[in-house]
């Protein structure tokens, strides 16, 4: 990063998109991250994540019956990403949890929380918004 004195102030980067609550939209979610993120230096941390967010939102909420909808908001600034997951709530909160060694499944939040430098969820039975935040020293993002 240049120092506070030379640098020129760059402003953040935000976008929003809604996807059908339908699995699929776990690959088009992904694609719509990676294009946007293009050159981001920790990428692939970014996509695992929110392909995870996505899965639990599908699994674990309404945005997974039929009819449902959950929301990808992404935004960028200062050599940080941020991505949500907005879901249609459920009736379980978010943790991350330690699964059985031989569970199939339920690693997800343990796994953002380890390669996130943060994470975090708020809402309630009718929405929920799950954030995963990612830093980075001297990392800068550029948009495709």
């Amino acid at each position: 990063m240049l120092p506070a004195a030379t640098a020129e102030a760059v402003p953040p980067l935000y976008w929003r998109r809604s996807f059908p609550g339908e699995v699929e939209q776990a690959r088009a979610v992904r694609r719509f991250v990676g294009c946007l993120l293009v050159g981001c230096p920790f990428l692939d941390d970014v996509l695992l994540s929110v392909d995870e967010l996505v899965v639990n939102a599908l699994r674990h909420t309404k945005s997974g019956r039929p009819g449902g909808t959950f929301t990808v908001e992404i935004s960028c600034t200062d050599g940080a990403v941020s991505v949500a997951v907005i879901d249609e709530g459920g009736p379980s909160e978010p943790a991350a949890a330690v699964a059985d060694v031989y569970a199939e499944s339920g690693r997800g939040l343990r796994t953002v929380s380890a390669i996130a430098s943060r994470w975090g969820w708020f809402g309630n039975e009718q929405a929920r918004t799950v954030t995963a935040v990612f830093t980075e020293k001297e990392a800068v993002c550029a948009a495709a």
